[in-house]
């Protein structure tokens, strides 16, 4: 099967069931002020932020773990930063130009976004691996689709 066929197929699946792939809806995440954190957290955020404008905090659950994330704007994009209740990084997901993620994974969002209007590119590094993911707006509805550096489909 080509990359483009099977793209196709999982952004089909994606937009045919409500509630997946959709922006933040399904989440369980509280908004949260920095006193709030736990203080590791504080001084992870801080660090985090140095030469960006901190937009906003929250507290998620995931898997049964805590979760916290930092949202900001770094040269006006946006940038968030998912952290452990010790603070520790656990994934930084900033927008990005399409222009600057390896061919591959550029030529595979174009091919899987076809007619679609693109939204947004990200970069998503956790535990030293990057995607790439698309944000778009099909048939009235917004999806992501997600990719490795090579243009293979990534779940």
């Amino acid at each position: 099967m080509s990359n483009r066929f099977v793209l196709a197929l999982m952004l089909g699946a994606l937009l045919s069931v409500p509630g997946v792939a959709q922006e933040k809806g399904g989440d369980r995440e509280k908004k949260v002020k920095l006193r709030d954190l736990p203080a590791a957290v504080q001084a992870a955020v801080k660090e985090q932020s140095k030469g960006a404008t901190l937009v906003g905090l929250a507290q998620e659950e995931e898997n049964g773990r805590t979760l916290y994330e930092a949202e900001m704007k770094v040269n006006g994009h946006g940038r968030d930063v998912l952290m452990d209740a010790t603070g520790k990084v656990v994934s930084v997901e900033e927008e990005v130009a399409l222009a600057s993620i390896p061919a591959a994974a550029r030529e595979a969002l174009l091919k899987a976004v076809g007619k679609s209007t693109m939204l947004k590119v990200e970069s998503v590094t956790a535990e030293g691996v990057t995607v790439y993911e698309a944000l778009i707006r099909a048939a009235g509805k917004t999806a992501e689709v997600k990719v490795d550096a090579k243009g293979g489909a990534v779940k």
